[in-house]
């Protein structure tokens, strides 16, 4: 058996040596790869990879030569400290990748939106993940969005666990010659009903300040901006002064980094607005949400914390185990957790234009917005009457599917490689 093992801990993670130490026990034969080690730089969200050069990234770096080996292998691990229930930032880099070995064409998968394969086989999943203490909401978010990731990756068995507190080396070693048994049998993950999250606040306070962290790498023209962007005009009709951050431009800069921090700092409410990548948020976003959560170990402000994620599938509910994990971050970054929204097709949709410009196509996700505001202003949670607007798709899963792949061809056409968005390289 072929196997690859990537290591997406951070440096001095003494659990993650353990586990690596122990897999390469059972797996003598396997390839590691440290991600932190690795240049990857993050997905880009632009679709180079399906429409410019079918099958590969655009970006020439490291994330290449890992999605071939990818898709030549038999088995991957992934190794992560659960991250607020999802993957920590150095695993999601690489993971964002793994749309260059899929196609963009759609396929009905278990009753959803899903993309088809670009290759005839892929490998099994083992996510193994860590964590200091028990915690049963985290891990429920953990083994959920590994079973999502299966789906989407394509994996004929997946197989999700988590090691929690300090085992022995020995027991470490007992315990991943079982995982990887029940990889060989053919296990398959499954992702059960995820609950959700408990909204608790000590009680309603008038919203003075907002900041708006925009998460998507294509910053003003993205769909996060433009819903994100909506929600505060109607906050600041209700008195708030807001305040926009682009993560993106944030994360990799100190400078930028302090501001957001303490702009944060200074706020009454956050809102966090992402697009959906493999079932979770963008690399940039958790490395984001990793030093927000670092910052205030050391601090306590009474905030609030809430969301918007757009998916490019138009099920709304594939957004659930992203809202999951901005839940979790918000509890245990000491948030009271306000609640999100969830849109479905969010691409086809929005496309980036403001939400004004939409005309009656738009009038659905505006009124959703705007309840929302009324809520949050107030201090309120976002109602579930905000939700239910975006719950029913825009256009039935059918038809998104047959119109999402005319226009996939559509737009492969402008390059010329409408021939060529099969192409497999990296066999």
């Amino acid at each position: 058996m072929k196997a690859l093992i990537l290591d997406g801990s951070h440096a001095n993670d003494v659990q993650a040596s353990n586990i690596r130490r122990a897999l390469e026990v059972q797996l003598p034969s396997a390839e590691t790869i440290v991600l932190r080690e690795q240049k990857i730089g993050p997905c880009a969200g632009e679709f180079d990879c399906w429409l410019r050069s079918p099958g590969m990234c655009h970006t020439d770096d490291d994330n290449r030569i890992i999605a071939a080996r990818i898709i030549r292998s038999d088995l991957v691990v992934f190794l992560t400290p659960v991250t607020f229930g999802g993957y920590s930032s150095e695993l999601k880099r690489m993971v964002d990748h793994h749309i260059q070995n899929i196609s963009p064409f759609f396929a009905d998968i278990q009753g959803e939106t899903h993309h088809r394969k670009r290759y005839s086989r892929y490998p099994d999943m083992l996510v193994i993940g860590w964590m200091d203490e028990p915690n049963a909401r985290a891990e429920a978010i953990f083994r959920h969005l590994a079973a999502r990731n299966a789906i989407n990756m394509h994996s004929a068995a997946s197989v999700c666990e988590v090691v929690v507190g300090s085992p022995s080396a020995d027991e470490i070693i007992r315990q991943t010659a079982l995982w990887l048994k029940a990889v060989a049998d053919r296990s398959a993950g499954s992702a059960s009903f995820l609950a959700p999250a408990e909204i608790l606040l000590a009680g309603a306070a008038q919203i003075r300040r907002v900041v708006l962290l925009a998460g998507s790498p294509r910053r003003e023209k993205s769909t996060s901006y433009a819903t994100g962007r909506y929600l505060l005009e109607q906050l600041e009709t209700r008195g708030c002064k807001t305040r926009t951050i682009q993560i993106h431009a944030s994360v990799h800069s100190q400078e930028r980094l302090r501001a957001m921090l303490d702009s944060i700092d200074e706020a009454d409410l956050a809102v966090l607005a992402f697009p959906l990548y493999i079932d979770n948020l963008p690399a940039p976003v958790i490395a984001a949400l990793e030093r927000i959560a670092a910052h205030r170990k050391e601090r306590s402000y009474d905030a609030r914390f809430a969301a918007i994620v757009n998916s490019g599938f138009p099920e709304a509910s594939q957004n659930d185990v992203a809202l999951a994990i901005c839940s979790e971050f918000a509890r245990q970054s000491g948030f009271a957790w306000m609640g999100g929204l969830a849109l479905g097709g969010g691409e086809g949709l929005v496309h980036g234009m403001p939400l004004g410009e939409l005309g009656g196509r738009g009038a659905r996700l505006r009124k959703s917005l705007v309840l929302a505001a009324e809520a949050l202003a107030q201090g309120h949670p976002v109602p579930p009457s905000a939700q239910a607007l975006l719950s029913k798709p825009v256009v039935p899963g059918w038809l998104y599917r047959f119109m999402g792949g005319i226009g996939w061809k559509q737009k492969a056409k402008r390059f010329g490689t409408a021939q060529h968005m099969d192409r497999q390289p990296y066999l």
